[in-house]
């Protein structure tokens, strides 16, 4: 079994999927590596580290895909909707894909996979268990995004983060406030905390306090009530109107106090809540800063643009995308060191085992034999149900 790394082709796009530490782990499973040249430069992994670990470097691209029975990326078909579909020729029927695919994106896409013929699973759907906590690539690039959104802020904004006292009086410490305590806000919450900010955070599922005030983080909380505010695998459900207007309410005096704010509050497969109106961004002070980790998908900032730092009302609001790439050399190792667990999972002495009564290969499997096979993307496109045969 060949596993082929092709060079991502997203634009701005630093990490590689797999690193050179772990290709012995891979060559003991069976699969042996060849990696386009070039792909881990951008996260600084040359082609000589590859081949030092018993890799092959190949320089065009299609022979990747081409002699490749399993593809590693970082940014599939569907995630990668710049350049991605670009590759969608080189695929080749009952060929494996492995990465980000966005399943719970555009469903004409998942469509044009599924019509390749190939057998892909969706790292993004990986469950949250004990078993699977290995594997889970999400929870890797949150965790980094977390990190690199505070430096940001820190870089951005025009007061230091941490309480000094200094010959010229006391300097106090800049507060940072968190909305979202999920992977990414626990980590904001962290290196908050390290840079000696004062830290605190809200979200509305009340598991989270204890998490936020395990790291040192004030855990704000609203007299109001989500309904059903997590689903079975952690992650928030999208509330009504009703209930975001009343949060925005009570939110309001938090952000207008605040240096910076973070947001990271994110529904899988939905359009992300707008937590912080114009209105909010005009009561902060001059030189406070937003970073809003919910860009790409339409921000939880009013004002918020993909891709860009704007200044509005005096505030800075950053609304970059893909911040695990702007960390790209330990984004592609975390990304490694989870692909590479998956990997081994799936194949046991080179050969795939695709047993459908584990839930970490029937969770993430996307498509196969031409059809969006995945029952919870089908059930989320309101596709009919697939007949299983026999």
């Amino acid at each position: 079994m060949i596993v082929g790394v092709p060079k991502e082709s997203f634009p701005g796009e630093r990490r590689v999927a797999l690193v050179p530490s772990v290709i012995p782990t891979l060559a003991k499973a069976g699969l042996e590596v060849v990696v386009e040249a070039g792909a881990g430069t951008g996260a600084c992994y040359p082609d000589a580290d590859y081949v030092a670990k018993g890799a092959k470097i190949i320089p065009d691209r299609a022979e990747v895909f081409r002699i490749s029975d399993v593809i590693a990326q970082v940014l599939g078909i569907g995630s990668n909707d710049q350049t991605g579909e670009a590759d969608l020729p080189l695929l080749h029927r009952d060929q494996i894909v492995v990465g980000f695919l966005r399943p719970l994106g555009v469903v004409v896409t998942l469509q044009e996979l599924a019509g390749a013929g190939v057998t892909s699973f969706a790292v993004e759907l990986m469950p949250r268990s004990t078993r699977a906590q290995s594997m889970d690539a999400l929870s890797s690039m949150g965790t980094i995004a977390g990190y690199k959104a505070v430096l940001l802020a820190a870089t951005t904004l025009p007061r230091m983060f941490p309480m000094l006292t200094t010959a010229a009086g006391t300097i106090t410490p800049a507060r940072v406030f968190i909305i979202g305590a999920g992977v990414a806000g626990l980590q904001a919450i962290s290196t908050a905390r390290r840079l000696g900010a004062v830290a605190s955070a809200y979200d509305m599922r009340p598991a989270a306090k204890e998490q936020v005030q395990s790291l040192g983080g004030r855990f704000v909380e609203l007299p109001i009530e989500a309904k059903d505010a997590q689903d079975e695998r952690g992650y928030g459900k999208a509330q009504d109107e009703s209930f975001y207007q009343r949060q925005r309410e009570l939110l309001g005096r938090v952000i207008a106090e605040s240096d910076v704010v973070i947001t990271a509050a994110v529904v899988p497969g939905k359009k992300p809540p707008v937590l912080v109106t114009s209105a909010m961004v005009a009561s902060m002070a001059p030189g406070s800063v937003i970073v809003d980790l919910a860009a790409e998908r339409g921000g939880n900032c009013e004002l918020t643009k993909a891709g860009e730092v704007i200044v509005a009302s005096g505030v800075t609001i950053v609304g970059y995308i893909n911040l695990a790439s702007r960390v790209p050399y330990h984004a592609s190792q975390m990304y490694a060191r989870n692909l590479t667990a998956f990997l081994v999972h799936l194949f046991k002495d080179g050969k795939l085992q695709l047993n459908l009564e584990d839930e970490i290969v029937r969770d993430t499997l996307l498509t196969r034999g031409g059809e969006v096979v995945n029952a919870r993307v089908r059930e989320f496109f309101s596709l009919p149900a697939l007949v299983r045969s026999g």
